[in-house]
């Protein structure tokens, strides 16, 4: 590429800075911290890395040795051309289109979002085929953030370094960081041979390797760059380089990765799923923040503003409700504070094989539930509280009758799809859609259901016929999911919609926009609940995490008082042998239902800090974890400390004057505040406590 790098223009948004650099007739997006403006550098950069990323079939890949590992810098990146740049202002939002051409009449826009307030910028492609002959993509990105790092004019070696958020199912969140060094994504001594580190998941559960997260930092310049994808199924993140500059890039899994191609036929368009990117003088964590930011907020739960106590009695009967469990589990919590009371699995189980493999056909058992449902609603209102059930329901298990259904089935390379018991529902089939209106949102309306548990628990994998390729087949086929979520909220106004797919397989942002909350986990009763509970304020808004809490019989005071807290870090559900609890047990837990309900406006708008050791083993903690959330739009604050080892005394600069006004715990631990620092010392392993706090200044 000829010519030496120039600026093409920066924009202003807020705390952020938008710089256009081009080369040629390449452009390229680097997001600064506005304040740094005066420590940008123009330094070397042999290449260019534009700002949309692509390839179509049958052009060259970029050279390098990359064919295989990246479709980066390909020959359809380089033949795009710049053609013009708009920007539409408004009080609340800035957006910004750079236009790029190529000789075959595609016309790729990059688009950027800024909305007033935020800390982070929306990005997305749109390609549209105005030629005259049929393009076929087979990758195309959703962000491309280039000259990483713009406050070095060398590579800025042994000072890069790079977070993701690796995940897996009953240990999410897991943050892994590493020098680029270590990646091996240095420039070779002639920049020749791109380096490049991709990563992602393949399948219809999208959080079930990493989360689509990706964060580098400048710890030089105190400087993290961070971008996190909305996509719902197969997707990838590239850390990529060539010259003295870093490159990272995602989207939509590319051909190679994820078999994802699309034709776009002349006059057709095509949209990649949204991207966002911040960039801060801070830590990961604080890039995350304004990640989270973005997402969208809860909505108020049936005209309930207050965020909802929760109870599920899958740890009760696990997977044997009946009108008879039922009527005996509300009338002993009936009066105890809870919104919601959710019939988990196993209510159309078949009378002969159970319940795990009958999916699909969704018919109520009639020897559990005599009456069908009616009689059981009727008591959970009759008990003060809500009605919810849970479905599976774009699946068909194994011995369903629904099975003989084949025409209607998922299918890859003309066989049907099965993993481990379970088949798929193509949810983009009429006759798909018309049966599950019938079977789920009939029987939602029927009973007059007011929260519905939509649980998902196996992957399609690399995809399915249909479409263009099977990973298009794959996306298409998840976005008819979200859109009979969407039907499911027009047909039934108010109703809450739990995400689930065992436990948190599908904690990203467009599953989570288009749902009301979402189970965090499947770690239904284990000592990490609180290490993956904090985990995942890095990727999600804590109001819409819902935190498992199952109390047994023969739990300790402390460990129920553990378990309980555990929820202070989201949205409370409780579960367990709440049949055979003692009253002075009881106390406790309606205890902390009430020091929950203190917590709502800071879970809604808050800033999470994390504190502690870090984890070597998930399943053999160690130290202690101290979790800070500080209201945005409120004067207080809560604490969060679980020991798990004996002897450990925990010390939490609160940066700020606070004065306690209420403490959760099982005994007395006697924390105080000094000089800013809450100070408390726990005796005895998996000993926690929970403080609120309001600042006096």
């Amino acid at each position: 590429m000829s010519g030496e790098k120039q600026l093409l223009k920066k924009y202003d948004l807020g705390k952020l800075q938008a710089v256009y650099l081009q080369k040629g007739t390449q452009v390229e997006l680097v997001l600064i911290v506005k304040e740094l403006e005066k420590e940008f550098v123009l330094g070397k950069s042999k290449h260019a890395d534009s700002l949309i990323q692509l390839k179509l079939e049958g052009d060259a890949t970029g050279g390098g040795f990359g064919a295989g590992h990246t479709n980066h810098n390909s020959q359809s990146t380089q033949n795009l051309t710049y053609v013009d740049q708009m920007v539409e202002t408004s009080s609340k939002q800035t957006t910004i289109t750079t236009v790029l051409k190529n000789e075959a009449g595609l016309v790729a826009k990059h688009i950027l979002e800024y909305v007033s307030g935020k800390q982070a910028v929306i990005t997305y492609t749109v390609v549209e085929n105005n030629g005259k002959d049929t393009l076929t993509l087979e990758s195309l990105s959703s962000f491309s953030l280039s000259y990483l790092t713009p406050f070095a004019e060398d590579e800025a070696t042994n000072y890069l370094r790079y977070h993701r958020i690796r995940s897996r199912w009953s240990a999410e969140g897991r943050v892994e960081s590493g020098s680029i060094e270590d990646l091996q994504l240095e420039p070779s001594w002639s920049c020749h041979g791109v380096s490049v580190e991709k990563f992602g998941q393949i399948g219809s559960m999208p959080v079930r390797k990493f989360f689509p997260m990706i964060g580098i930092e400048d710890t030089k310049a105190g400087v993290v760059w961070a971008s996190q994808l909305a996509c719902n199924s197969s997707w990838q993140i590239e850390m990529y380089r060539r010259d003295e500059k870093l490159c990272i890039c995602g989207g939509l899994a590319d051909y190679d990765f994820g078999h994802w191609k699309k034709v776009i036929k002349p006059g057709e368009t095509f949209t990649t799923p949204r991207a966002f990117t911040t960039v801060v003088k801070g830590d990961f964590d604080a890039a995350c923040r304004n990640l989270v930011d973005m997402h969208e907020q809860a909505k108020p739960f049936c005209g309930d503003k207050k965020l909802p106590a929760v109870f599920n009695e899958y740890c009760t009967t696990w997977g044997k409700p009946s009108e008879k469990t039922i009527a005996e589990i509300c009338q002993k919590i009936k009066g105890k504070g809870f919104d919601y009371f959710v019939i988990d699995a196993g209510w159309y189980a078949n009378e002969s094989l159970g319940w795990e493999n009958n999916m699909g056909d969704w018919e109520v058992n009639r020897q559990l539930f005599p009456n069908g449902l009616s009689s059981a609603t009727r008591i959970i209102r009759e008990a003060g509280m809500k009605p919810g059930i849970w479905f599976e329901l774009e699946v068909v298990g194994k011995e369903a009758k629904a099975l003989q259904q084949t025409d209607h089935l998922l299918k890859k390379n003309g066989k049907v799809i099965c993993s481990g018991d379970r088949y798929f529902w193509d949810m983009r089939d009429p006759w798909t859609n018309a049966y599950l209106e019938e079977r789920v949102i009939g029987l939602l309306e029927k009973y007059g259901f007011e929260y519905i548990k939509i649980d998902y628990n196996e992957t399609i994998g690399i995809g399915c016929d249909g479409s263009d390729s099977l990973g298009s087949g794959l996306y298409e086929n998840i976005l008819a999911t979200q859109a009979f979520f969407a039907k499911i909220h027009e047909r039934i106004p108010g109703i809450v919609i739990e995400l689930c797919s065992s436990g948190g397989h599908r904690l990203e942002p467009s599953f989570l926009d288009a749902t009301d909350m979402a189970s965090f986990s499947d770690a239904h009763e284990e000592p990490e609940i609180p290490v993956i509970a904090a985990n995942v304020h890095r990727v999600m808004r804590p109001e819409k995490s819902q935190i498992w809490s199952v109390i047994r019989e023969n739990d300790t005071m402390e460990r129920i008082c553990y378990s309980v807290t555990n929820t202070f870090l989201g949205v409370l559900c409780i579960s367990g042998d709440v049949l055979r609890l003692s009253d002075e047990k009881w106390k406790l837990i309606e205890d902390g239902m009430a020091f929950y309900r203190k917590l709502d406006a800071i879970q809604k708008d808050g800033e999470t800090y994390y504190f502690g050791p870090k984890q070597p083993s998930y399943r053999k903690l160690s130290g202690w974890q101290g979790v800070l959330r500080k209201g945005t739009t409120t004067d207080e604050a809560y604490l969060i400390l679980h020991s798990f080892e004996p002897g450990q005394t925990l010390q939490i600069p609160l940066n700020g004057s606070y004065d306690i006004i209420d403490v959760y715990e099982a005994v007395p631990h006697n924390g105080k505040i000094s000089n800013g620092i809450f100070e408390v010392t726990f005796a005895h392993a998996y000993e926690t406590m929970a403080v609120l706090l309001k600042s006096h200044c």
